[in-house]
């Protein structure tokens, strides 16, 4: 009898022990944490307002600047007022964005030939004032080239504007006496633009401290447009202008009396065919008037992007249009095309 009234006191214990394990509450799971930064862009992303960009090789980027017909920049454009060509075919518009914040490189070119004697200083002071208005430090960036003959770096890449004032002021114009067909008076305006996009700009030699990975490339070029000394031809200055995605914007200038004066077509199809303008200043007051205006175009930019439809990797040039709708008094400044990637070149 003891016996099975012990048994029946361990089998109530173990069902009323059973019992708890079974309705004991499971342990809550612990509250993850919620993440309070947003997650920075890849390599291949750039943020665009809140949302971000994915760039990747077939993505064609855009920047281009609308004005009215007083030459000043328009900053009301909407995207359903742009539509994009290439060769002829609309495209769809990936990403559409007023930018004035992407950091820029720019390459200053300065002609010292003979034609340059009177408008050196000048040149040398509004370029100056440029530099200083233009580049934010850790942003922007510049260098300084000079070309007769030959083509001389004066200074590289640098933020720094007392290192561009420098350089600025070690650069003399010496008298160079002979004729004008001589090699003292030659001068390479082609191969000055060729070098300063492939060497100088196209290599990245600078890197913003944002690290955004569009970086807007911008040239200063000023000279008569007269060249009788280049290895390289218009074309293939242009060409190689346009695969380093440099803007050009020419400031025609020089002696228009004692040289065979300003070659405005040369400067015109060089600034045109890269997505910049030309601007042929009569005086000191234009010269400032004219590096204000190319400042004011760099800070008033749209960039677009898109995929093109045609997905043929044959590295033939893609001729891009843009088109604003209802916006007939307005000009669009940008370049006219890129080359496709093709199969041998891998980015």
């Amino acid at each position: 009898m003891k016996t099975l009234t012990a048994i029946l006191i361990v089998t109530a214990l173990l069902t009323v022990a059973s019992a708890q394990q079974k309705t004991k509450p499971a342990p809550k799971p612990a509250p993850q944490q919620k993440k309070t930064d947003k997650p920075q862009p890849k390599d291949d992303e750039i943020a665009v307002g809140d949302e971000t960009l994915k760039l990747n090789t077939e993505l064609v980027n855009l920047v281009f600047t609308a004005v009215d017909k007083n030459n000043r920049a328009i900053g009301d454009i909407r995207q359903e007022e742009v539509t994009i060509f290439e060769d002829g075919q609309p495209q769809q518009l990936f990403a559409f964005k007023r930018e004035a914040t992407l950091p820029i490189n720019i390459a200053i070119l300065i002609d010292l030939s003979g034609s340059q004697e009177h408008t050196f200083a000048q040149e040398k002071m509004a370029a100056g004032e440029f530099l200083r208005s233009i580049l934010r430090p850790g942003k922007d960036a510049a260098s300084i080239l000079t070309f007769q003959a030959d083509v001389d770096l004066v200074q590289g890449l640098t933020s720094r504007i007392d290192t561009l004032k420098r350089a600025l002021d070690d650069i003399q114009f010496a008298r160079r006496f002979g004729a004008v067909s001589s090699r003292r008076q030659a001068t390479a305006l082609y191969d000055a633009v060729y070098i300063a996009a492939d060497e100088v700009l196209s290599r990245d030699t600078y890197r913003s401290t944002d690290e955004n990975l569009i970086t807007r490339r911008a040239m200063i070029l000023l000279t008569d447009g007269v060249d009788n000394a280049s290895q390289r031809n218009l074309e293939q200055t242009i060409d190689r202008a346009l695969r380093a995605g440099v803007v050009i914007y020419s400031i025609g200038i020089g002696d228009r009396f004692r040289f065979e004066g300003v070659r405005e077509d040369v400067l015109r199809r060089l600034s045109e065919e890269t997505g910049g303008r030309a601007y042929f200043p009569q005086g000191a007051d234009d010269l400032m008037d004219d590096f204000r205006q190319i400042e004011n175009e760099m800070r008033s930019q749209y960039l677009v992007a898109y995929s093109p439809s045609n997905t043929a990797r044959d590295g033939r040039f893609r001729r891009i249009e843009v088109k604003l709708a209802s916006r007939t008094d307005v000009m669009v400044i940008h370049r006219r095309g890129y080359y496709a990637a093709s199969e041998e070149v891998k980015k």
